[in-house]
């Protein structure tokens, strides 16, 4: 009985939210995407006037009014923009350079939730943790937010506090999402080849990452534990005794926003040495250990006065297997020798080019534009080679031509961009390809090296003989499948599931037509006949039937003119 009451609760809350973004589109314009999806039932009269009269988004203004409307619903739908903004390869560069505009800066909330939060959280009163904490936060965003406090031991920390009720809100945005995607897949069949249902998919795990802190905790110390031998990197010290779910209290950094060339300046640092430190650390995560810190904007890093670099901020953090660092390395010596084959080479190991692609005619042309684009700009020397910029070019050229792009490249893409951007305001001069050979070579060595070749031509030769072993035997299941009659084969026709629903619709109407015209016919044979009771001198049974089918006959006809198929 309980679970059908919270069921109901949860399905009034979640009408109540549908109810709500439906409005926010419409309000943005995107009224016909509300028809499509047969959702319009759910908005108020007075609105869906809007729905028939409204004026039609400029093609050039979509991915604005999408922004906005994303920016509206709040965070749940602001850190899905931030997502999809390192996906162009699936809604193309336009929208997702249009979503990387979206600030996750919202107002704080009051100091009084928060301290509800940490003493419930930590078990204990807020005055026998800290000896001092400011109301005040320094930073609030979606998730949450981040209050300055000192320790009964005098440490300087920061806690970052979680938004009370975020995760049920979140919850509910996360079910409505899978609810839209399900119905675009179902009225609109053409958006499956954006895979709505795989996004919401990937959002969900980011996000219910984010919204545990114990996540958080564990890459702060994956990064402390890579970065103990580095000199030139701090990572803040964490405080497992006061970190929980949705509290996290770690070390405070004092330092100067690496953004800030001009504080650098005065505190007679050397702009090169920590471009190149940068430059390295991120090597080192992408090419060494396969694990990065993936928001590596200039409010993250800072510059401590003894010119080290202080990353903070390990919500975002992206796994690499080993081959994906090794085809990385590849990649940066083949682009370095002007080895386009070898580049292609290395796409087809990382199964970017699909089952269905021709791959002679692929590489023919991807090589032509390759050569169009990327020769060029070899006509720097090598110590002014712009990687960032040949690393975009091939993402481009990538999605122009439709690979399957793992999302891991696409967010290292993102990330090297980003730091290359704070580089070249530290240093212009500076190069990461000479900041990258060390870490290649290395890698290089690894994967051609004899351990590594024999290791996986056994696993090949493992896999041949499997493979040798089992085919006799299913040759027999099939062989034996098809004489008794169990072979079938399964086909799958793009638009059948649309057309099967317009068919049924057409069908129906059409029968009810026929129902109706039978009701006139019959009602104005009865009425000729004049016999029977009378209303107004006509037959009353004809007058019944006559006004069955004006009510049917209207009924039809607002249902045709509500699909939009006349």
């Amino acid at each position: 009985m309980f679970s059908e009451l919270l069921k109901i609760r949860r399905t009034y809350r979640n009408i109540n939210r549908i109810t709500q973004i439906l409005n926010v589109l419409v309000k943005h314009g995107f009224g016909q995407f509300i028809e499509q999806l047969n959702l319009h039932g759910l908005i108020p009269f007075r609105k869906r006037i809007k729905l028939i009269t409204g004026s039609v988004i400029l093609e050039t203004s979509v991915a604005v009014s999408l922004r906005q409307v994303f920016e509206e619903l709040g965070p749940s739908f602001i850190k899905l923009a931030q997502i999809l903004s390192s996906r162009p390869d699936l809604i193309t560069e336009k929208y997702a350079m249009e979503f990387e505009k979206l600030q996750d800066e919202v107002p704080p909330f009051p100091f009084d939730s928060a301290k509800e939060i940490i003493e419930a959280e930590l078990g204990r009163p807020i005055a026998d943790i800290f000896g001092e904490i400011e109301e005040t936060p320094v930073a609030a965003a979606s998730i949450s937010q981040v209050h300055y406090a000192t320790l009964k031991d005098g440490s300087k920390v920061v806690v970052k506090v979680q938004r009370p009720k975020i995760k049920e809100i979140i919850e509910t945005d996360i079910s409505i999402m899978k609810m839209l995607a399900g119905l675009m897949l179902r009225y609109m069949p053409d958006t499956e080849v954006f895979n709505p249902l795989g996004i919401i998919a990937e959002f969900t795990r980011t996000i219910k990452k984010e919204l545990n802190f114990f996540e958080e905790a564990k890459n702060i110390e994956r990064f402390s534990k890579n970065f103990k031998a580095e000199k030139t990197i701090k990572i803040p010290v964490l405080y497992p005794e006061f970190t929980s779910e949705r509290v996290l209290v770690m070390e405070r950094i004092e330092g100067i926003r690496i953004s800030d060339t001009e504080a650098i300046d005065r505190a007679g640092l050397d702009r090169t040495e920590i471009a190149a430190t940068l430059v390295n650390a991120y090597f080192k995560m992408i090419l060494d250990d396969g694990f990065f810190h993936a928001d590596p904007h200039p409010g993250n890093l800072f510059i401590l006065y003894d010119g080290r670099i202080a990353i903070v901020d390990f919500g975002m953090a992206g796994w690499l297997p080993p081959v994906v660092m090794e085809s990385i390395a590849a990649l940066l010596v083949a682009l370095v020798h002007k080895d386009f084959d070898s580049l292609i080479d290395q796409f087809i190991e990382l199964g970017m080019i699909t089952d269905e692609m021709d791959v002679d005619r692929f590489r023919q042309e991807f090589m032509s534009d390759m050569m169009e684009l990327l020769l060029p700009l070899y006509d720097s020397a090598l110590a002014e080679i712009n990687f960032a910029e040949y690393l975009n070019t091939i993402t481009h050229l990538s999605i122009k031509h439709k690979l399957k792009i793992p999302s891991s490249l696409l967010l290292i893409d993102k990330c090297l961009l980003i730091v290359d951007n704070t580089v070249r305001d530290l240093a212009p001069e500076f190069n990461f390809i000479t900041a990258a050979t060390p870490y290649t070579s290395t890698l290089l060595m690894k994967k051609y090296g004899p351990k590594r070749v024999f290791d996986k031509f056994e696993r090949h030769l493992s896999g041949l003989a499997d493979s040798l072993i089992d085919t006799p035997k299913k040759l027999r299941v099939l062989l034996r499948r098809m004489i008794s009659g169990e072979f079938t084969i399964k086909s799958n026709i793009a638009g059948i599931d649309r057309l099967t629903r317009d068919l049924e619709k057409s069908s129906n109407r059409l029968s009810f037509s026929i129902v109706i015209a039978s009701i006139i016919m019959s009602s104005s044979i009865l009425t000729l006949s004049n016999t029977g009771a009378k209303v107004f001198d006509v037959p009353a049974i004809g007058t019944l039937g006559f006004s069955i089918a004006f009510f049917l006959g209207i009924w039809l006809i607002i249902s045709i003119l509500r699909s939009g198929k006349l």
